[in-house]
């Protein structure tokens, strides 16, 4: 097994605490994740950031994904980590991680949709028990094609295809049932910030 020298520099010693902490505190392969976002960051100041888990079902496996958000005063920085199939199955676990940068200048726009509970008893500050955080940056269009349909269930003509165009963007839900009321704080004040910066 090859070992890393001892005058090489760790990317991830780079990083505030507050965000390795968080990143610890996610528990998926966290030195793998700090030194992948430490390399996208490049030293650059990091004005916020925004480390979200979840867990997709897939059949008979468990899927962990972590995305982490990072805002710096030109880019935002985009993490995703996730488990993969081993190519055999006597093969190790096999997690991937992929970076994003995005100049902020690309960045189109901050939705936040918030979710609320009993509405009518709703607590002034609270901002609800879930937001959706979704930044759009448009670097890429999406184009989704499905075969157009008719109103006659007995035709079998060829109507050709309908879709839709989608920009390139991110969404993450951040619910305080699963994740806890900070999870939402957190995810609310990184909006804020990313919202601050906008158009400056």
């Amino acid at each position: 097994m090859l070992g890393r020298p001892h005058d090489v520099p760790v990317p991830a010693d780079t990083l505030p605490q507050d965000l390795s902490d968080d990143i610890e505190a996610a528990g998926y392969y966290p030195a793998l994740v700090a030194d992948v976002v430490a390399t996208a960051v490049a030293g650059q100041e990091i004005l916020a950031h925004l480390v979200h888990q979840e867990a997709t079902f897939d059949t008979e496996t468990v899927r962990r994904h972590l995305t982490v958000l990072v805002l710096t005063p030109g880019r935002l920085v985009i993490a995703h980590a996730d488990d993969r199939d081993a190519e055999h199955v006597e093969s190790a676990p096999v997690a991937m991680a992929t970076t994003e940068t995005v100049p902020l200048s690309r960045l189109r726009g901050v939705v936040l949709s918030h979710v609320m509970a009993n509405p009518e008893n709703y607590e002034p500050g609270s901002l609800g028990r879930e937001v959706t955080l979704t930044l759009g940056w448009g670097a890429i269009s999406r184009l989704d094609l499905v075969p157009a349909q008719c109103a006659d269930p007995q035709c079998d003509g060829d109507h050709g295809y309908e879709g839709t165009v989608a920009g390139d963007d991110i969404s993450l839900r951040v619910s305080g049932e699963v994740s806890g009321a900070q999870a939402v704080q957190q995810a609310l004040d990184f909006a804020r910030t990313v919202q601050a910066s906008l158009g400056r």
